[in-house]
């Protein structure tokens, strides 16, 4: 069983990657994405209280990346980074917002995903888990943005419930009705059996992408009472916590740590269950498998960093601009093509986009964010280099933040008038940010700052310095 949440099947090697060998098709491309799982939150990279031995293999037989960074600090601008190959200085959502009748925020009508790209080039693509940037009658939908089949949550809000009332299959909707009672069906399994049946159904006929947004291990910390959570609950000695009247029955999780636990090995077990299903394929030789995940862990309904150290040596979790809820995992396998090892390359879930364009052997877009790490993964070619990575976060008061070289830095309170509190930090010295030496580096301040003034569009719909806020409110999710 192997380790990863980014899956890429290649069906194919494309000429332009690999000159050597001659081939007519396509590789296929499957992209796994965790939902809040932190840097450390799996064995390979370091945590020591959860098992996760199909992503450790993983990582072992593939290319594990330790400088690889999500696209923001939540969910939906995160994943608008790894479809559109824009940071949020230029997305069209950077942030999570309600939007009736469900869902979140839509893409905008004129944003072409990689999905659509892909599928423009003779892909078939395919997207299982937690979609959260439109409405199914809305210009986000998954339909309109590249994926001929989708299956789970429209909306990332309503995905916090792992006994959901319904789920969507493209425009049905899916009504569950026996979690109205009692908690029968866990979406994440149902999830996860759509996955591998559309890897069943390939037969390298044509190419295919498959994108598996997971909602593990978001809150709420859920998880079905099998033998796992059992011995999770006999290895942490967890008590029962005390009843919480205001919780609803059904979601009411008397032991969060083995919940948790539990929901990380669920995760690394479909992981496990990806990769076999490719080998029985006969796709192994023909796939590229990429795991990460969508920013830092969390805290929110059974969540406890301070018990799993999930964000490692770095300081934060979900929500922050320091590293620790913006450097996430992220390992890459394909069988005989890339070798095992570690490197510190930089990267991040905007690099999909080109990435993925260069490996199907399709022109690379040049007017977006993200720069291929194919020659990085292949090991072949000169690998490009960012000239920084930027971020910008729309809650708790407007936050933004710039890496370079060995950099760091933080934006804090930017949206409220002559309040911007200022942090810099030298990564290579301290990792885990606890030095503020900006007052040290004016003039590397000032460097940074003027990459944080190009870095960061206007947008009408999503003000964050003074001149441009508006009093709008984002969701917590």
């Amino acid at each position: 069983m192997l380790k990863t949440i980014i899956l890429f099947l290649f069906t194919g090697v494309v000429t332009t990657i690999h000159a050597q060998q001659k081939t007519t098709s396509q590789p296929n491309i499957i992209f796994i994405l965790a939902d809040d799982l932190g840097y450390a939150d799996v064995g390979c990279y370091g945590q020591q209280k959860t098992e996760t031995p199909n992503i450790d293999d993983l990582a072992k037989q593939g290319l594990k990346f330790t400088q690889f960074y999500a696209g923001s600090t939540v969910c939906a601008p995160s994943r608008n980074t790894l479809l559109t190959g824009l940071h949020t200085g230029h997305t069209s959502v950077r942030g999570n917002k309600s939007f009736l009748p469900e869902g979140q925020t839509p893409l905008d009508e004129n944003v072409v995903t990689i999905a659509n790209q892909l599928q423009q080039h003779g892909y078939r693509t395919a997207a299982f888990g937690k979609w959260g940037l439109g409405f199914i009658t809305t210009s986000g939908d998954p339909a309109k943005k590249g994926f001929e089949e989708f299956f789970g949550y429209n909306c990332q809000s309503l995905a916090h419930d792992y006994y959901p009332d319904h789920l969507w299959h493209d425009h049905d909707r899916i009504d569950l009705t026996q979690n109205l009672t009692a908690n029968v069906i866990y979406s994440a399994d149902t999830i996860q059996a759509k996955a591998m049946q559309f890897i069943q159904q390939q037969n390298n006929s044509k190419p295919f992408f498959l994108y598996v947004p997971y909602t593990l291990p978001h809150g709420d910390v859920i998880a079905p009472h099998d033998s796992v959570y059992n011995y999770y609950v006999q290895k942490f000695n967890e008590a029962a916590v005390p009843y919480n009247p205001k919780k609803d029955k059904l979601s009411y999780e008397p032991h969060p740590h083995a919940a948790f636990a539990a929901m990380v090995y669920r995760l690394d077990k479909y992981v496990g269950e990806i990769v076999n299903a490719v080998q029985q394929q006969g796709l192994a030789e023909n796939t590229l498998i990429l795991f990460s995940s969508d920013n830092g862990p969390h805290r929110e309904n059974g969540g406890d960093p301070d018990f799993f150290q999930n964000h490692g040596m770095y300081r934060g979790i979900k929500r922050d601009l320091y590293e620790g809820g913006i450097r996430v995992p992220f390992i890459a396998y394909w069988k005989g093509m890339i070798q095992p090892g570690v490197t510190d390359q930089w990267g991040a879930l905007w690099d999909m986009y080109p990435s993925f364009e260069q490996i199907a052997g399709m022109p690379v877009t040049k007017k977006i964010d993200g720069i291929s790490i194919v020659p990085t993964l292949l090991n072949k070619g000169k690998q490009k280099q960012h000239e920084y990575l930027y971020w910008e976060f729309h809650e708790n008061n407007g936050r933004q933040a710039v890496r370079w070289k060995n950099w760091k830095l933080i934006k804090l309170n930017v949206n409220i008038k002559d309040s911007a509190v200022v942090e810099l930090y030298d990564l290579d010295k301290d990792p885990s940010e606890k030095n503020n030496i900006a007052s040290q580096f004016p003039n590397k301040v000032k460097k940074l700052d003027a990459m944080i003034k190009k870095a960061h569009s206007p947008s009408e719909e999503w003000p964050l310095l003074p001149e441009e806020v508006k009093g709008r409110k984002v969701e917590n999710d």
